[in-house]
């Protein structure tokens, strides 16, 4: 691949365009940074890459062409045939973070339970079910939490389902999830990473309110605890629902990296870290 030729396929294609500022709005880039693509200084990471060439409805292996070949073959493409719908606000900080986003290790998808002191029942930790898994090269999370207090009837009270986005930035996994049955409630969690060969947990911090009270706004200590990469699922679940504190479903280390105890000085809650 000649450089050279992707400047100039990539200068051809926007010339379609209104102009380059529009091109950045539309695909969440930042035009600084594009301009590089086009000054050829800077050569576009493979998700920068695929999202260029879908919004320009061409190839990856056609953008690499020598320009004289790709010329003639954006020449018998239609127009704006596959060119992306101009982005809401909302959608193009979605796409700026999976641009930004590293590749999540393979060692991270899997099952996990999640343990967090819960927002609606003081005193007692939720153990809910989350996987992490990849589509298409996007890493995406779902979380399941059964509303059933171990202590009291095995009833379950309700189910909440969560589906979100998993991203990988500075050295910091960032989860956004919604939750899809009643659609009323974001949560965003902030985790550390793990850099031993195998997952054990993971540990940090999320902000949510609860479905079940006065939805105020709070945030919590947070751990996950790893699992395996395939389980089954309704066993797993079985053991999900609400735990009084001191349980002893609930070990004492986990309950200690969960705890929303501050030190005294302290003025912000952060997430629980090895001293």
């Amino acid at each position: 691949m000649d450089a050279e030729d992707f400047c100039c396929n990539l200068a051809l294609l926007c010339s379609y365009e209104k102009s380059i500022a529009e091109v950045c709005r539309r695909l969440g880039l930042n035009r600084q940074q594009f301009n590089k693509y086009l000054a050829g200084s800077v050569f576009p990471s493979r998700s920068n890459l695929r999202l260029i060439c879908d919004h320009f409805g061409v190839l990856d292996s056609e953008i690499l062409l020598p320009h004289a070949n790709f010329a003639e073959i954006v020449k018998l493409k239609p127009r704006n045939a596959h060119a992306a719908p101009v982005l809401t606000p909302a959608t193009q900080t979605l796409r700026r973070l999976e641009a930004q986003s590293e590749t999540i290790p393979d060692r991270y998808l899997g099952y996990y339970f999640r343990y967090y002191y819960s927002f609606a029942f003081p005193g007692y930790v939720t153990k809910s079910l989350v996987r992490i898994y990849r589509k298409n090269r996007i890493c995406y999370w779902k979380n399941i939490e059964i509303i059933r207090r171990r202590d009291r009837s095995e009833q379950t009270e309700a189910i909440f389902k969560y589906l979100g986005l998993v991203t990988f930035i500075l050295d910091r996994l960032f989860v956004f999830e919604e939750e899809v049955i009643l659609k009323n409630s974001v949560t965003q969690t902030i985790l550390y990473p793990s850099h031993a060969s195998r997952i054990h947990q993971l540990i940090g911090i999320q902000t949510a309110t609860s479905n079940l009270n006065r939805r105020t706004p709070a945030t919590s200590r947070v751990l996950l605890e790893f699992i395996s990469p395939s389980i089954d699922v309704r066993k797993a679940l079985s053991c999900c629902g609400q735990f009084p504190e001191h349980d002893k479903e609930i070990r004492p280390d986990i309950e200690q990296r969960i705890s929303n105890k501050m030190a005294r000085g302290e003025k912000v809650l952060g997430a629980w870290v090895d001293v």
